[in-house]
C-alpha cells in the first residue's frame, strides 16, 4: 500500500529535503502545497502531514483532528530532550529527522494522549498552565493549595519530560487539551 504525504513548509529548500526524504527512504508519495486548502480537498487520504510550527499555529482548528498524523517542523526545539518525536527542528540533520520519522509511523496513533499519561487532576492543572495562569490562580480555580499545585507541576513535568512553560502549552495544544481562543 503507498502512503501519501502533504508538505506544508515556508522553507522551500527545506520542503524539497523533506519530499525527498519521505519519497527516497520511506517510498512515500509526497506533494509539496502550499496552503491549508490544499490539504483540506485530499485530508482523509494522506498519512502523514509536515508543517512548519508558523502553519500549524495559524491553522490549529484544522491541524489539531489531524494530529496523530501531523508532524510540525519547528525552527528550534520546544522543549529538548521531551521525547516527543511529533516534532523535529528544522536545523536537525539528515539521520535526525530519518530517526524521527522512522518513530513518527511506526507509533502512528498508538502514542499515549496526555489522559492516558496523566491523571485528571494534573489535565487540568496543564490546561491552566497552558492558558497562562500562574500556580496562586489555579490554585484559587481548583480549590487546592499552593503546593499541591506545585506537586501537580511536578509530576506533569516527571511524566512528560518537559519543563517549560512553552513546551507545556505546545504539548496541550498538540493533545487538544485547549484550543486557541
Amino acid at each position: 500500500m503507498t502512503h501519501h504525504a502533504c508538505i506544508l513548509l515556508t522553507d522551500v529548500s527545506l520542503a524539497d529535503r523533506m519530499h525527498t526524504l519521505l519519497l527516497d527512504v520511506f517510498d512515500i508519495d509526497a506533494r509539496i502545497v502550499g496552503t491549508v486548502d490544499e490539504i483540506t480537498a485530499t485530508a482523509d487520504k494522506v498519512d502523514c502531514i509536515v508543517v512548519d510550527s508558523d502553519h500549524f499555529v495559524a491553522n490549529v482548528r484544522f491541524f489539531l483532528p489531524r494530529q496523530s498524523r501531523t508532524l510540525v517542523i519547528t525552527s528550534h526545539r520546544v522543549a529538548p530532550d521531551n521525547g516527543d518525536l511529533r516534532t523535529i527542528a528544522a536545523d536537525a540533520d539528515r539521520t535526525q529527522i530519518i530517526n524521527a520519522l522512522v518513530y513518527f509511523f511506526e507509533s502512528g496513533d498508538e502514542q499515549a494522549s496526555a489522559s492516558g499519561v496523566l491523571s485528571q487532576r494534573e489535565v487540568e492543572v496543564l490546561r491552566l498552565i497552558a492558558s497562562g495562569h500562574i500556580n496562586k490562580e489555579i490554585a484559587d480555580k481548583l480549590a487546592i493549595s499552593l503546593n499541591t499545585v506545585l506537586t501537580h507541576r511536578k509530576n506533569i513535568t516527571a511524566k512528560l519530560g518537559i519543563k517549560s512553560v512553552s513546551g507545556l502549552t505546545f504539548y496541550a495544544m498538540m493533545n487538544g487539551l485547549v484550543t486557541p481562543h
